[in-house]
């Protein structure tokens, strides 16, 4: 890692397992400091503690991304220790179990909402002014192939929120590429993680392993500035 790569910070929000940490990884591969946030201070220092063990630099800064008071301070203790963030990835979200008109609750239709539409846009937001001071950044969005196709099987509140995270990255690179702010959009199928271990076990062996989806967050950071990508798409079959 030269000089010039160990002073760039990636932003890492649901960073503490499952994609966000491998993301974490393959961005600290790259030379970045990478700082994971999340809601649990344990699994986050967990995270950070693997990650240096790997011989990564990483840190954490504990903060909920429905909680705009706290990506705000997590903002703030970031840029004091480093003085930039040179890439966000916003990976934090869930999803209900209870997803189709005739069983979704409208508390949880709030919080699949807030998690995952409204606490994208408070970490862009949070972010947004640093980097244009800075002269630029890159944003990348862990949306879902629920944002790009209409499936019962996504769930009413997801697929409404991932939509628009869609929506929100096509309009960030329409308003941000004059101050050298980017953002990509990857949209993976199902990823074999801990929130799908209700599913059977047949549908488990073919689904999109994290590593895959950090693999296509490595090759969006790695495109040129005059040559990036606005969004990858990825999908897993059976056959």
């Amino acid at each position: 890692m030269n000089q010039q790569d160990a002073q760039r910070v990636a932003w890492i929000t649901g960073g503490s397992a499952g994609i966000g940490l491998a993301i974490a990884r393959t961005v600290a591969e790259a030379g970045y400091v990478v700082v994971l946030s999340a809601r649990n201070a344990d699994l986050l220092g967990s995270a950070c503690a693997e990650l240096a063990a790997q011989g990564c630099r990483a840190e954490h800064e504990v903060a909920d991304v429905t909680d705009r008071t706290a990506v705000n301070a997590a903002r703030d203790a970031i840029l004091a220790r480093h003085g930039r963030i040179d890439l966000l990835v916003n990976n934090a979200g869930f999803n209900s179990q209870k997803r189709k008109w005739d069983e979704l609750v409208p508390e949880e239709f709030d919080a699949v909402i807030a998690a995952n539409l409204t606490g994208t846009f408070n970490a862009i937001h949070a972010v947004l002014p640093a980097m244009r001071e800075q002269g630029g950044g890159m944003v990348v969005n862990i949306s879902s192939i629920a944002g790009k196709q209409i499936n019962p099987d996504g769930g009413v509140a997801y697929t409404v929120a991932k939509h628009g995270v869609q929506i929100m990255s096509k309009m960030l690179n329409q308003t941000e590429l004059a101050n050298g702010v980017r953002s990509c959009t990857i949209a993976p199928g199902g990823v074999k993680t801990r929130a799908h271990d209700w599913r059977p076990s047949e549908a488990l062996a073919y689904m999109i392993e994290p590593e895959e989806v950090a693999r296509a967050v490595r090759f969006a950071i790695d495109s040129p500035p005059n040559s990036f990508v606005f969004d990858i798409e990825m999908n897993w079959s059976p056959v």
